[in-house]
């Protein structure tokens, strides 16, 4: 039985099946409306919304035909698509009802009714309204998630002319479906491209779902990526949607995909022939449809190396390359990013927002960037944090001396904290963990992977450490 807060309407222009259904309903719904004239219907329904409508199928003597009610019905629909709509009718247009269902009638009642049956049909009728609501409002939902998560507050800078051709080829593959392998250094902005591609495709107004290849454990990777049934394994308390599936219909992003190990490179290859996924502990496959992109700081040497990485799965994820360069080979666009990470964290400290002497700005541009984007975005941020001058110095940025790949070397150094040349006198632990973290990066070219596995961490860990020392 349907709760007290129900909205029912009822149209009908005879006064005593407004009566006698108002008096039966109103013991079981919240409000009972009654309209005599459909050409009331529009205003009620613009005053408040109706879990139910009883329509009649014919008004005034003598109708029979059904046309006045197939009329009310679609302009109901038209006012509310979700709207549920019970006809009724007398027995001898049972026929008639039928076809109103045909044009989006839920059900029909025949008249004189007997009360068990109308409540019962209202009942349904009302819990198919809620669930319709239900549905739309997760759609909705969904659409807004969607938008949210998609964009990046981040533009993509720089109009050096080895960027030029990265947007070109954004430009020409991102309309179509045709799945990505972006490749770069880590800190080049791989994500960002991955949802510039997915912003300028067709697919702009699904999800975009992100998956950290690096940071997802062997033992789960089947259950993250595939979703699991209630009872496949100890942990597994109730069904999960897997991220291939959430992703329907919009952008699966694998990021750091050439650190998968082989035996789950062929796990991930057959879901992507096969567009299916198979929840652990399911003996049902579910279809799927996404794109995919993937990123990856392995170089493509290596990616082609048969032992490292299977040949069939890259065939699958390379339709298009895109090669993102790294920031010491497009020295031009280091001044545009500056001044745009100046400005950002500039607001977000209260801090003026200063320009660059010409100093700072040749050390910037003559800085070898191991980090890349990401390297130059912590040093800025330290700048506005640190500086006191009426302009931005090159010692502001605290760079190590380091040549960068053309072999010029930038013009400031500031003493670095080196724990195997520190006076065992200097125990703080934070300057102990801060040079350790440094030099890992720095002995793996700034290989998060890498990094976190030489120190023990793992990928989150460490980027929660980078933020907190500033690296």
């Amino acid at each position: 039985m349907a709760g007290k807060d129900g909205h029912i309407l009822i149209v009908d222009d005879d006064e005593d099946i407004l009566v006698a259904g108002k008096l039966l309903l109103k013991r079981h719904y919240g409000t009972v409306v009654t309209c005599n004239k459909p050409e009331h219907i529009e205003e009620l329904m613009s005053g408040q919304s109706f879990d139910a409508i009883l329509l009649d199928m014919n008004f005034g003597p003598g109708e029979s035909s059904g046309a006045q009610g197939f009329f009310w019905l679609a302009r109901i629909l038209e006012i509310d698509p979700q709207a549920v709509v019970v006809m009724i009718t007398a027995h001898g247009g049972v026929g008639v009802a039928v076809d109103a269902m045909k044009k989006g009638a839920t059900d029909f009642i025949a008249k004189p009714w007997q009360n068990e049956k109308l409540v019962a049909t209202l009942s349904a009728s009302v819990k198919l309204r809620r669930s319709r609501s239900e549905a739309e409002e997760l759609k909705k939902t969904n659409r807004t998630l969607a938008r949210a998560a998609s964009p990046s507050n981040q533009p993509i800078l720089g109009e050096s002319a080895a960027m030029q051709d990265v947007m070109s080829m954004v430009e020409r593959s991102a309309p179509t479906d045709a799945n990505v392998l972006i490749l770069g250094e880590n800190g080049t902005g791989k994500e960002l491209i991955a949802r510039e591609l997915h912003r300028k495709s067709l697919r702009a107004d699904k999800v975009f779902m992100s998956v950290d290849l690096g940071a997802v454990t062997e033992s789960l990777f089947e259950s993250e990526l595939f979703g699991h049934k209630k009872g496949a394994f100890t942990d597994a308390r109730d069904d999960r949607i897997g991220r291939l599936q959430a992703a329907h219909g919009g952008t699966l992003f694998l990021d750091e995909v050439g650190n998968l190990p082989l035996h789950l490179q062929a796990k991930l290859l057959t879901v992507l022939e096969q567009r299916r996924v198979m929840p652990v502990g399911s003996d049902k496959s579910i279809p799927i449809d996404v794109r995919v992109i993937s990123a990856t700081n392995v170089p493509l040497a290596k990616l082609r190396d048969e032992e490292t990485f299977r040949q069939d799965l890259l065939f699958r994820l390379n339709t298009v390359e895109i090669t993102l360069p790294p920031l010491r080979v497009r020295a031009d666009d280091v001044p545009e990013l500056a001044d745009y990470y100046i400005g950002l964290y500039a607001r977000k400290y209260g801090k003026p927002s200063k320009s660059l002497s010409s100093d700072a700005l040749t050390a910037l541009k003559s800085y070898g960037w191991p980090g890349n984007v990401r390297a130059l975005r912590h040093a800025v941020e330290r700048a506005v944090i640190l500086s006191e001058g009426d302009m931005f110095e090159a010692a502001d940025f605290q760079l190590d001396a380091q040549p960068n790949q053309a072999g010029d070397v930038a013009t400031v150094k500031t003493e670095t904290f080196d724990p195997g040349t520190t006076s065992v006198a200097d125990l703080n632990l934070e300057r102990i963990e801060r040079a350790t973290i440094e030099q890992a990066l720095k002995k793996h070219r700034y290989n998060i992977s890498h990094a976190a596995k030489d120190l023990g961490l793992t990928r989150a860990a460490l980027y929660r450490r980078m933020e907190k020392h500033g690296l």
